[in-house]
């Protein structure tokens, strides 16, 4: 804070009776200087520092996208020769690490389920999903239970090596795998395969169900 006064004469005109002679009254016009005001004393421990600010540097662009903490990266996908059909599915943790997380994800469009071992592809299957009535829902979902021997309490069904997905009874399954086949809205898979997945998979692991969307090498998992 900077303190500033205006110096300098003021000039004041007095005028007075000096006397009285005979030919009038004589008159007296004196310059008075005006004495400046004090400057008030500033304590320059009590001032604020003015504290030039700088700018923000602008972030360099990122040469790619940053995945999440949590996402899963493809760093390994089976070789499947010949046409994936109904009823084929492949298995070869040869190479994979043996442990780290595990993700499932499932694409509705090709119909294909996924088994990613700290982002290495261990085990793949054509799947069988809900019909129209009963759509098999999509999103980010975590296996909450396991039964090897599950029975559906609403339609009497078999359901061999269950790991299940919602309250409602949406689960992965051994299921005869057909073309044409549908099921009430859960994930059925060749039941030889389900008891391999049923083998790694444990409670809180991640099932990523999407409709169209396919994770290539170097890809990572939104879910």
């Amino acid at each position: 804070m900077q303190v500033s006064w205006r110096t300098g004469l003021g000039v004041a005109l007095l005028i007075g009776v000096a006397g009285a002679t005979a030919g009038g009254a004589a008159l007296l016009l004196r310059a008075v200087p005006v004495v400046p005001p004090v400057p008030k004393q500033v304590n320059p421990a009590a001032v604020a520092p003015v504290v030039p600010v700088k700018p923000m540097p602008t972030p360099a662009p990122s040469a790619a996208p940053i995945a999440k903490p949590d996402a899963m990266v493809v760093r390994r996908v089976l070789p499947i020769e010949g046409p994936f059909t109904h009823g084929r599915w492949v298995w070869d943790e040869a190479g994979a690490p043996a442990t780290g997380p595990l993700v499932v994800t499932i694409d509705l469009d090709a119909q294909v389920l996924s088994v990613f071992r700290d982002g290495y592809e261990i085990g793949a299957a054509v799947v069988l999903y809900g019909a129209d009535w009963k759509p098999t829902p999509l999103g980010a979902l975590t296996i909450t239970q396991k039964d090897a021997d599950h029975v559906s309490n609403l339609y009497g069904a078999p359901m061999p090596y269950m790991l299940r997905l919602t309250n409602d009874g949406i689960s992965i399954h051994g299921s005869d795998v057909q073309e044409g086949a549908a099921t009430h809205g859960c994930i059925g898979v060749p039941t030889a395969f389900a008891r391999k997945l049923f083998a790694v998979a444990r409670l809180g692991d991640r099932v990523i169900i999407t409709n169209g969307k396919r994770l290539a090498m170097g890809g990572a998992s939104t879910g």
